[in-house]
């Protein structure tokens, strides 16, 4: 097979395993009532605590228009809270509500065990080797 058919492949392999691990985790937080990038979110603020709300959504890649549509969605939900930063108007937090932190003490380890059963197919050595692969592909994708 030729470098760039190879290349196509593993692009072609590589998209449809992200659909398909997407898809499980999707279908999984459904019973929570939960997209993913509001789960997205609540882990952020779950293992970061209190963020600013621009912050929240770069280190998780959403635009910026999008995250305050996500973080009214979990304030009605009541599991996100937004306080005002007292030394700079222009900047809110994010923060998690008591019922926030429930929610993610209780289904956050019911996913990352999900997670561990879909990728428990491979070796150690497997998956170090595919994300210093995943890693070196993405960087050669920014640097394009």
């Amino acid at each position: 097979m030729k470098q760039n058919n190879r290349n196509l492949k593993a692009f072609t392999v590589l998209f449809r395993a992200y659909q398909t691990i997407q898809d499980a985790t999707k279908k999984d937080l459904l019973q929570y009532d939960l997209n993913q990038t509001e789960f997205s979110v609540l882990e952020f603020l779950y293992h970061r605590g209190e963020q600013p709300i621009q912050m929240i959504g770069k280190k998780i890649l959403i635009a910026s228009s999008s995250i305050t549509y996500v973080i009214d969605k979990l304030e009605q939900k009541g599991y996100v809270h937004r306080k005002a930063c007292p030394r700079d108007r222009r900047v809110t937090y994010a923060l998690l509500t008591f019922e926030g932190q429930a929610l993610m003490k209780e289904i956050f380890p019911k996913h990352e065990q999900k997670i561990n059963e879909i990728f428990e197919v491979l070796e150690a050595q497997e998956l170090d080797n595919m994300i210093l692969s995943l890693k070196k592909v993405g960087k050669n994708a920014t640097d394009q």
